[in-house]
This record gives structure tokens, C-alpha cells and sequence, in this order.
């Protein structure tokens, strides 16, 4: 909060005693807590998921404290809301008016972004190396994507590689949008929420505000530049561009984009627009903000026309590639869903062929497989269940599916009752606080929250056995 605290002493806002308390609560806190660390040297499983989502929950609970303090945010269940929204990189607000917020408010929103991009606990063991032993467990439970691969032999290595790779990012995206015109604080708050693919914005308008196709340019590229696997930007690094060329998720995820572009480009220059270049330039600039999961919106989608949304609403789902900051399911799931119906269909002329599943030369072990299986059924069943009880708010089902949609994959806007325009704000507080959980859980890929849910498998860990 330190760095927000500054901005609103640069600015002399009303928001400077918010962040003073909230800093002293959450420092005292911290330190009382600090004294009670034990001295284990090895971080289990279970211990690695209970730091994971209590850590999470514990950041977004007293990252809330400024927004509530400040009274920014009218509940705390609204200001918790929002910060979860800020550190799942979701961008779904309750504000419905963020330009009268004070600056440091402003950026402590995108700043959330920022560090809950790469993750909070990933962030402390490139910082912390005292954390880095056993840290694994830690990075594989908040890792987004069914693999979590290290760069390098040790994590807090691997932590940094990936650090460095984000604050070069960072800096090149705020130096290019300074260049476009825009203020240093609304080049860093924009750039916090491109690369963390959160989506806060300083205006009601959020980008659409600009009337620049320069930045709107400058944003879309980014945005689609940090859905891709940060480990891409440290092998091109590295010199190994054949791996780059055939890495098949990386041409999945630029294939999709392309396509859903060219679709959606069409349409609207057909139906709504009478200029092919805004035409493609709104099209490009929201198929990156949704399928990064990133949220920011140059035009009100929900007026396009239905093609178009259903494609947005499609990309919803499909999310960025896994080891990137975007949300939803990922694509490299989504290609092995592809392989799995391709051999299926080869097993029905074929039925005593051994077909293995590959990602590039490399055969994906069964186990990840079947854990990609579970995570798809899970991530339908919790969407199914998510859209019923939310639909108890009696709005709806298009605004019901998009809203949990959008929690879920860590999105921000949908359609309907939370489209671009509109803000979650008028939901209730019980209907908030289960949106959080869905930003929690897509965030931490499902199963991280699930399991810690699940203690009786906690006693034997390690141990091989029939669990009935």
C-alpha cells in the first residue's frame, strides 16, 4: 500500500489517512503474525494450498481496508469485492462512478492488478528467498495452467525470470502510452491492468474514453502480448526461436485471436459500422480484452450484434495461454480437449491403436490429462450452478451466465445486467461475496480451493492408497 500512499500524498487527496490506518492495522497484524512462524523447512501440499488461499483471502481482506476506509466503496463487502476483483486480475467493479475517486484509490485498484498478475505468493518468493524453500508447492498451487514447469533448477530463479520478464513489459507499455499522450499515473494505471490483464480503468468509459487509435492500438497489442506464456518471451531470450515457431498452444491462441477478429470485423461492418478500419480496430481491441480476460472495452459490446457476442462470450471461456497473467481455461486445455476428440474419432476406425497425446514433441502424461478432464467438468459444473442461484436474483439468464462467466474466468464485464456500461454494484450482498469466491476460484485454477475444502484427504498425504 506503500506506493499508493504516496500517489495520494503527491496528489493531497482525502484518501491519505485511509491508507495511513490501513497500513498500521495490516502491519501490526503482520508482525504478530510473523512471530508465530515455526521452523519447518519443508512445505507440504496441504500447507502450500492453505497458504495459497488463505493468503489470498487474507490480501484481498485487508487490501479492502483503503477502499472502505477512504469510503470509496459504500460496503465492505463491496470494497472486499472490489479488491478480490483487483488481485484475481478480474476488473469486475461496484463503483459506478470511478472518476470521482481520489487518485491513490485509483491506483491502488491497478496496482492490485499488477502484483496479483503474476501472483501475490510468486511475488514474495522472488523477493523473499526465504521462502524459497519448498516454495514449489506454492508456486504450482497458484500457477495458472495445468503444468506448472520451471524455467529454471531453483524457483525463486525461475520467480525472478518471470519478475523481470513483467517489469520490462511493464515499463515498455508505460513509455509507449506516455508517448501516445497520456499522464505518467494514467500510463502506469493502464499498464497495470494490460499486463496484470485485470481492467480497473480511471474512466467511466474505461479506454473507449481515449478517442486514440494509437492507444487503443498500443493497449490491444499488450493485452494480447501478456495472454501469451511469459517462459515464450524468456526463450526468445534465449535464442531458441524454433521452439517459439512450433510451440502449438502459442499458435492456437494467435490463431483464435485472428479468427475471432476477421469474424467479428465482418460482422459489424455489415450490421452496425460504416468504416472497415474502426471497424477491425474495435473488433481487434475487444477479442484481446476478453479472451485475456483483461475486461477493458473501447465500445459497449452489448449492443453489438448477436454473432459478435457470441463469440466474445465463447472467448470467455477459452481464456490466455497457461503461465501467462489471463484467466479462464486456457487454451492449452482447450487443445488438448481437440487432440482428445481427434483420437476418439481415430480409435472408432482404429480401436486397438495406441495414440498418444503430444504437445509439440513431448507426450502429456495420463495423469495431466485426466486432471485437464476434471478441470473442464468442473469448470462447466460450477458455471451451471454459479448461473443458477445468481439467476435467484431474478434477472435474466443471459445477464446470469455472463456475470458468473465473468467472475469465473476472471473477465470483468459481460452482458446485460453487467455489461461494459454497468457495474456489479446492484447485486446483493450474499450474491457478492459468492462472485468473489468465483473469482478466487478461477484465479486459483479450482482445485487449489476445492482441496483445501477437502481435509479428510489431508491425513495420509503421500500416501498411496484407495480413497473411497
Amino acid at each position: 500500500m506503500v506506493p499508493s500512499l504516496v500517489v495520494s500524498l503527491f496528489y493531497n487527496q482525502g484518501d491519505k489517512l485511509a491508507f495511513l490506518i490501513s497500513i498500521f492495522i495490516t502491519g501490526v497484524i503482520g508482525l504478530a503474525m510473523l512471530r508465530k512462524i515455526g521452523d519447518k523447512n519443508h512445505i507440504s501440499t496441504k500447507e502450500g494450498l492453505a497458504i495459497v488461499s488463505l493468503g489470498w483471502f487474507l490480501a484481498s481482506l485487508f487490501g479492502a481496508l483503503p477502499l472502505f476506509l477512504s469510503g470509496s466503496a459504500p460496503s465492505f463487502i463491496d470494497a472486499f469485492f472490489e479488491t478480490v476483483s483487483g488481485l484475481t486480475t478480474t476488473g469486475a467493479t461496484v463503483i459506478a462512478d470511478v472518476e470521482i475517486l481520489p487518485k491513490g484509490i485509483l491506483f491502488w485498484r491497478s496496482f492490485t492488478h499488477w502484483i496479483g498478475g503474476m501472483g501475490i505468493l510468486v511475488f514474495t518468493i522472488a523477493l523473499l528467498p526465504a521462502l524459497g524453500i519448498g516454495g514449489f508447492q506454492i508456486f504450482k498451487a497458484e500457477s495458472p495452467g495445468p503444468i506448472a514447469g520451471k524455467i529454471a533448477p531453483r524457483i525463486k530463479d525461475t520467480a525472478k525470470i518471470l519478475y523481470t520478464t513483467y517489469f520490462t513489459i511493464t515499463v515498455l507499455q508505460i513509455i509507449l502510452l506516455k508517448i501516445g499522450g497520456m499522464s505518467l499515473f494514467e500510463s502506469a494505471v493502464y499498464t497495470f491492468g494490460t499486463v496484470g490483464t485485470g481492467g480497473f480503468s480511471t474512466m467511466n468509459a474505461s479506454v473507449g474514453a481515449y478517442n486514440s487509435s494509437y492507444i487503443h492500438i498500443i493497449i490491444g497489442t499488450f493485452m494480447v502480448l501478456s495472454g501469451v506464456n511469459f517462459s515464450i518471451y524468456y526463450s526468445l531470450f534465449k535464442g531458441k526461436w524454433r521452439e517459439v515457431v512450433k510451440d502449438q498452444e502459442l499458435k492456437l491462441y494467435l490463431g483464435i485471436v485472428f479468427t475471432a477478429v476477421i469474424l467479428i470485423t465482418i460482422n459489424l461492418y455489415m450490421t452496425l459500422y460504416d468504416n472497415l478500419g474502426i471497424s477491425l480496430r474495435d473488433a481487434f481491441f475487444q477479442v484481446s480484452s476478453i479472451i485475456t480476460t483483461t475486461g477493458y472495452s473501447t465500445a459497449n459490446f452489448d449492443l453489438w450484434p448477436t454473432f459478435s457476442k457470441a463469440i466474445l462470450f465463447l472467448l470467455m471461456f477459452i481464456g490466455g495461454c497457461a503461465g501467462s497473467t489471463a484467466g479462464g481455461m486456457k487454451v492449452i486445455r482447450i487443445l488438448v480437449l481437440f487432440k482428445l476428440i481427434k483420437r476418439e474419432i481415430s480409435k472408432i476406425f482404429h480401436p486397438r491403436a495406441i495414440i498418444p497425446i503430444k504437445n509439440g514433441e513431448k507426450v502429456i502424461p495420463n495423469e495431466t490429462i485426466a486432471g485437464i478432464n476434471s478441470f473442464l467438468a468442473l469448470y462447466v459444473v460450477i458455471f451451471v450452478l454459479g448461473t443458477i442461484i445468481i439467476s435467484l436474483e431474478g434477472i435474466d439468464l443471459e445477464s446470469a451466465a455472463s456475470s458468473v462467466a465473468a467472475t469465473l474466468g476472471n473477465i470483468g464485464p459481460g452482458f446485460g445486467f453487467v455489461g461494459p456500461a454497468r457495474t456489479f454494484g446492484d447485486f446483493s450482498g450474499m450474491s457478492k461475496a459468492l462472485l468473489s469466491l468465483f473469482m478466487l476460484l478461477g484465479r486459483l485454477e479450482l482445485f487449489t480451493i476445492i482441496a483445501l475444502l477437502a481435509p479428510k484427504n489431508w491425513r495420509n498425504e503421500g500416501v498411496n492408497k484407495i480413497i473411497p
